[in-house]
């Protein structure tokens, strides 16, 4: 199967995640930007009172700002990782040290299979080097969701931000980095186990007709124990691409001040929401993707 294949499968994935989950990012953002609210131990109540104001002020659709940036980060992004790991874990399968015994029924995935540290390893890579990469990207989709910035278009964005200087085209990449590389490991090593377990319940040998449902299942179990392990980094990467204030400049001076500031529960900011949008764009996207290469694999 072609590398543009992959690619193309991996659009259309992150086209269909970022559509149906942008509110799930936006409110986020709102929660994660600040420095605690008096609804910071009632997460499913802040979550509420954040989307009451934005409703108020912006009307349904502003539950949607900052689609583009997130269309223009994700749909390359998603492309990108989802490719680039095919082709790390191709490589990785025709080693004598990552290949795993383990086989994918033709009906369940058209995917090479390697052991858990294979996974790890693949993982990890293919999603820091894409994350650092498109991190201006994510700079400006933070930022869009953010109500700290007001921008007229998403060019004058882009403009403002690279008028700022090449040390503020990654702002955060650290930090993305510490969270993408455990989280995309993680994610394919319990996605790849699920998918085998559930497809030995749900399905008869050689059938089709479970395959969606298998993807789906996989992922959003799989997101939801990567999500948990790494959302600290997520808070971090938030406050570091959003504010401009002196105590969140650094890495450091960002973990210090979440720390005095709030203690352990400030590095859990948007949790629930982030473990929502994790658990369905991880079913939506894996399902998209593997869906569209077992067709083109069928109809070749």
């Amino acid at each position: 199967m072609s590398y543009s294949q992959h690619l193309a499968s991996g659009a259309l994935s992150g086209f269909a995640s970022a559509i149906c989950l942008q509110p799930f990012d936006l409110l986020k953002t709102r929660i994660q930007q600040g420095d605690g609210t008096p609804y910071q131990h009632r997460a499913l109540g802040r979550s509420f009172h954040v989307a009451r104001n934005v409703i108020a002020r912006d009307g349904i659709l502003g539950l949607w700002r900052g689609t583009l940036p997130t269309l223009a980060r994700n749909i390359p992004g998603v492309a990108m990782y989802m490719s680039t790991l095919h082709q790390i874990r191709a490589a990785m399968a025709k080693t004598t040290y990552f290949p795993s015994r383990a086989t994918n029924t033709k009906s369940s995935s058209v995917l090479p299979t390697l052991t858990i540290q294979g996974n790890l390893v693949a993982g990890a890579v293919a999603r820091t080097a894409v994350g650092t990469l498109l991190n201006p990207l994510a700079i400006l989709k933070a930022r869009y969701e953010s109500d700290l910035h007001s921008y007229r278009s998403f060019t004058s964005a882009a403009g403002s931000l690279l008028r700022s200087g090449p040390s503020q085209l990654f702002r955060g990449a650290a930090a993305s980095a510490m969270r993408d590389a455990p989280y995309a490991g993680l994610f394919l090593v319990a996605y790849e186990h699920l998918k085998r377990d559930t497809a030995a319940l749900l399905m008869q040998p050689g059938s089709n007709s479970s395959s969606a449902l298998i993807h789906a299942i996989a992922g959003a179990g799989a997101g939801t124990a990567a999500t948990l392990a790494t959302h600290p980094f997520d808070v971090l990467k938030t406050k570091l691409q959003v504010r401009n204030d002196a105590k969140y400049n650094t890495l450091r001076s960002t973990i210090r001040t979440i720390w005095t500031s709030r203690g352990v529960s400030g590095f859990f900011d948007g949790v629930s929401l982030r473990l929502s949008r994790k658990i369905l764009s991880s079913a939506i996207g894996w399902a998209v993707y593997e869906g569209v290469l077992i067709f083109i694999h069928q109809q070749s």
